[in-house]
């Protein structure tokens, strides 16, 4: 792969890695800073329905889901950008093909080839 090549794929990798850590850092604000009246504006003072403690309880469990989810592809992302500056960026960790620029424009920190990402979660 060129040096342009990877200056593209190192400037896509970067835009998602920004977009990422802003939604990560937006989801934990939103799910762990805010008390139930201020998140849903429940300005009452009334004694909260347990089906509505248990909906909170499933929102931010789901929330942490997620974000445990992003960062697992943040800590993808910061080792495509370490392939790059070692000029490995684009081969496949298993066999050493070149990865298609179809899946890495799809996956941009894909780390293995069609091939062998098929026989990986065939396992």
């Amino acid at each position: 792969m060129k040096k342009a090549e990877f200056q593209v794929y190192k400037e896509r990798l970067l835009a998602l890695r920004a977009r990422l850590r802003g939604d990560v850092n937006q989801m934990a604000e939103a799910t762990l800073r805010k008390n139930r009246m201020e998140a849903n504006g429940d300005l009452s003072s009334m004694p909260i329905h347990m089906a509505d403690i248990g909906t909170d309880n499933f929102e931010q469990e789901f929330t942490l889901s997620l974000m445990e989810t992003e960062g697992c592809t943040l800590d993808k992302i910061e080792a495509a950008l370490e392939r790059i500056e070692d000029g490995v960026y684009g081969q496949c960790e298993e066999c050493g093909a070149k990865i298609p620029r179809a899946r890495l424009s799809a996956i941009p920190y894909a780390t293995m080839c069609v091939k062998c990402a098929a026989r990986y979660e065939g396992r």
